[in-house]
């Protein structure tokens, strides 16, 4: 049995004042935190479904008795342990008061030691029932983040438990990621799996507000603080009160409004345009970013002391064509999504799309194998048409026909492999040997039977931000 008296707390409800004063000693010195009221209300007002301990009550209280405070207990919570006292040996109240859910029933006198292991037995009971919550929420949350971010790639499976973890907190997070890898799916999941989760997301794109627009957008005004303000403007950070500020593209923000942002981060207050006093703002800052921050630093356009704060927590997302065969799962998933959507039938790949799904460099992330997944299921029923036409163009030869047996197939996925590996790093063969994890001797030995050379790679496949 698991001694529990390590801060474990106890709500002891008494009228007697002595003998509730008796009771918190006697608690108390078997290791407890002992807490002592005397009225059902008084208990009430300190229970909630996170009490980490149980109750000890006296059955006959002024104004309320004990087994009506055990039926509002159980209200609340039904699984929060109460242990009754009663001196006068009532068995049919002990009765009812089992009946009513109360985990143990103690008739005065009685020794203390008595009371400390029948505390203590509950207490264990309510530590089990609470990590077993835990755990539920904790599996609820997984299941529901795997939805959002599909993958069983490492990285990804790593990126979950960041945003898990993370989400559980206040501080400023960083998202760093190419363009179409899902940036905003994570800053909407640190949010809905956060205690801020009831509070307002608000997002908005620095890059797109026209730079005039940008600090009335996010600051707000007061009537009459510039030429057509009318009246009073709530600024999206106001705006994000008790909930999380998402703010995309954060490089793009312009540099004389960066200190704004900065004292908003430092001091938790805004000041409108044309305000005459800060007003208090209780946000979480997420942002984003598709460039490098500390290039952006070193190239004049991202103020240092402002990164600093942004990047309390940095998230990197990463690139499609660095998940291995997440690209064949979240195909999957999408051409059922739209399947549905459409009314359509969902269409069958061929090895040859498959093949296409994991060697294309996808330089537009998952947005672009959404687009693809979309445009395929819609294609399906008018003349079916290999994935890789409907992407970029058919090239002949880099990816496997249809025809042909198991070693055709797989000598021509290997080609398609070695040749977008040599086309993304230019033919650099070190960068190849290290992303493909293939030994020098090994790589020449196939690029030598399949025909391949460093100037046959053609040029670096672009990478869109």
């Amino acid at each position: 049995m698991t001694d529990k008296t390590d801060n474990t707390p106890v709500l002891v409800v008494d009228d007697d004042p002595s003998m509730r004063a008796a009771l918190r000693q006697w608690i108390c010195l078997a290791g407890f935190d002992t807490t002592e009221v005397a009225t059902a209300d008084q208990a009430m007002a300190k229970l909630s479904p996170e009490f980490g301990g149980c109750v000890v009550s006296d059955v006959m209280l002024e104004g309320e008795d004990g087994v009506s405070l055990l039926r509002r207990i159980g209200e609340q919570d039904a699984e929060l342990p109460v242990v009754l006292i009663t001196g006068h040996g009532d068995v049919p109240m002990a009765v009812e008061a089992m009946r009513a859910g109360a985990y143990d029933f103690v008739e005065k006198p009685f020794d203390p030691d008595h009371i400390a292991e029948v505390v203590r037995r509950a207490c264990d009971k309510r530590s089990l029932v609470l990590e077993n919550r835990q755990l539920k929420a904790q599996l609820a949350e997984s299941v529901g983040l795997e939805s959002r971010l599909i993958g069983n790639s490492p990285a990804i499976q790593t990126l979950r438990q960041q945003i898990l973890h993370f989400a559980r907190t206040d501080a400023a997070v960083l998202i760093t990621g190419e363009t179409g890898t899902g940036k905003e799916v994570i800053a909407q999941a640190l949010h809905d799996f956060s205690p801020r989760k009831d509070g307002p997301f608000m997002a908005i794109n620095a890059a797109a507000l026209p730079e005039a627009m940008v600090e009335a957008e996010l600051f707000g005004h007061e009537a009459g603080a510039f030429t057509g303000a009318d009246k009073r403007r709530i600024g999206r950070i106001e705006s994000a009160g008790g909930g999380v500020l998402f703010l995309d593209e954060i490089v793009s923000m312009p540099l004389a409004l960066q200190p704004k942002l900065l004292r908003v981060l430092q001091e938790k207050q805004v000041d409108r345009i044309g305000g005459t006093r800060p007003v208090e703002v209780d946000i979480r800052l997420i942002s984003a970013a598709n460039l490098d921050p500390k290039e952006a630093v070193a190239e004049g356009r991202l103020r240092e002391d402002l990164l600093f704060r942004l990047n309390t927590i940095e998230l990197k997302v990463p690139p499609l064509r660095e998940r291995g065969r997440d690209s064949l799962l979240l195909f999957d998933t999408f051409l059922n999504r739209f399947a549905l959507q459409y009314g359509l039938d969902v269409p069958l790949t061929s090895a040859r799309d498959e093949a296409f799904l994991q060697t294309y460099s996808w330089p537009g992330n998952v947005r672009e194998l959404r687009n693809a997944a979309e445009r395929f299921v819609l294609n399906a029923g008018v003349g079916p048409q290999p994935l890789e036409a409907l992407v970029t163009g058919h090239r002949e030869g880099t990816v496997p026909s249809e025809e042909g047996g198991l070693k055709e197939l797989m000598d021509t996925y290997e080609r398609s492999l070695i040749e977008s590996a040599l086309r993304r790093h230019g033919g650099r063969i070190a960068d190849v040997m290290q992303e493909l994890n293939l030994p020098r001797r090994t790589l020449n030995e196939k690029m030598t039977r399949h025909g391949l050379t460093r100037d046959q790679a053609g040029p670096v496949e672009p990478v869109v931000n």
